[in-house]
């Protein structure tokens, strides 16, 4: 029996008085700095952060010059040695790139002001409309649907406009002091592609036969150069997309990166598989959210609207979402398999990678892939004899739940 998840977020952390202090008075001075004039900044706003910054709304009440009424400010703490990558200059460099884009094509806040020496970001304030997942779970199957249709074209539109770009985003790493980047998300996976084998045959007694490791060495090649790369947030889960009335709007580019746009597009197959929140949707609505994608980048990339093309790409894309977020999802010996996130609205971790084996098993049968499908198809069984036949069904989105009645 499945178990719907109902409970809400947790409740907003609130900052200690000295960190509010700390972060107004960094970013007054970011501003005055760079209006040459006293900028005053009141009524400051948690708007939740996380354990590597502050996040901010602020109010502009004396400036000499002209800037927005609200401000959103982030301030980092320190990056610690052992980071792989400082998500403060993959911000920063991040939110460089997309403002340099003329104003009609940014799908981010613009940057108004920032300090890599005192790590603070000053953000144009996209207001306080709803997110994707503010969306998705509410009760309205229409509007869920048109949000998630702006959402994939959004992406193809950030995707057109930064086509080529990596030369650019590499220079502006470098310019704050990043030796080199990487993308977060290929670091794990070619870990996953070492260690999850081993993981399988530990918790679910699977072994991996030699010609699915070599359709993942295939598939991996997607994490090197190729003509399809372009700027990606890299964490575009619903939570960070804001929905406007002139569109969707990325937030929060911690891991922004350069890397091949399959990726991201395969977020629209399989809905948001390095979120908490990665429900089922309606049939064929998938289908749309890629249709919507590709009519943007074919402006850039005329071949992607051939399925010959595209297709295979999409796939290896998709296989490596599969493998890596099994790898971090999958219970280890002696875990209990419990949400996602124990403080959202997530699905079971098990159910959740039992609709995707299942999806993976599917393409690949459709695709001929008679190895992988087989694969797929027994780690499907070996994670409904550990977890349960409730792990074999997925709910929708609570906004598409009224069709399931």
């Amino acid at each position: 029996m499945s178990v719907e998840i109902t409970t809400g977020p947790p409740e907003v952390r609130v900052p200690a008085s000295s960190e509010v202090t700390d972060t107004v008075g960094t970013a007054e001075a970011v501003l005055s700095k760079r209006t040459g004039a006293p900028v005053r900044l009141a009524d400051a706003e948690d708007l939740g952060g996380s354990d590597r910054s502050v996040v901010m709304r602020v109010r502009v009440a004396e400036s000499p010059f002209e800037l927005p009424r609200t401000l959103v400010v982030k301030h980092y703490g320190a990056c610690p040695e052992q980071a792989r990558s400082d998500p403060f200059a993959h911000e920063a460099a991040s939110c460089q790139l997309t403002t340099a884009l003329p104003p009609e094509a940014r799908v981010g806040p613009e940057l108004i002001a920032h300090d890599a020496g005192e790590r603070v970001l000053v953000l144009e304030d996209l207001g306080r409309g709803s997110t994707l997942a503010d969306v998705l779970f509410a009760d309205d199957p229409r509007v869920a649907e048109r949000a998630l249709l702006a959402w994939a074209r959004a992406l193809g539109r950030l995707h057109c406009t930064t086509a080529g770009c990596e030369a650019d985003f590499d220079a502006l790493m470098r310019r704050l002091g990043a030796k080199s980047w990487t993308d977060p998300v290929a670091d794990d996976i070619v870990r996953a592609i070492d260690e999850l084998p081993g993981l399988l045959e530990q918790t679910l007694s699977t072994s991996t036969p030699r010609p699915v490791l070599d359709r993942l060495t295939e598939a991996a090649e997607l994490l090197d150069s190729s003509r399809y790369r372009a700027f990606s947030p890299s964490d575009i889960c619903p939570d960070n997309s804001l929905v406007t009335g002139t569109g969707v709007r990325f937030l929060d580019f911690e891991w922004g990166c350069v890397r091949d746009v399959a990726l991201d597009a395969a977020y629209l197959q399989y809905p948001f598989p390095s979120s908490w929140c990665s429900y089922a949707l309606p049939d064929n609505l998938a289908e749309s959210m890629l249709a919507t994608w590709r009519s943007e980048v074919a402006e850039v990339w005329p071949e992607l609207d051939d399925d010959e093309v595209l297709l295979p790409r999409l796939f290896h894309a998709q296989l490596l979402w599969v493998w890596v977020s099994t790898w971090w999802f999958l219970p280890r010996t002696g875990e209990t398999d419990r949400p996602i996130d124990l403080h959202m609205p997530s699905p079971r971790r098990s159910t959740a990678l039992v609709d995707r084996w299942r999806h993976l098993r599917d393409d690949a049968e459709a695709a001929g892939m008679s190895d992988l499908a087989d694969y797929a198809s027994q780690l499907v069984d070996a994670l409904v004899d550990r977890f349960g036949a409730g792990a074999l069904h997925l709910m929708r989105y609570p906004a598409f739940r009224t069709d399931e009645r």
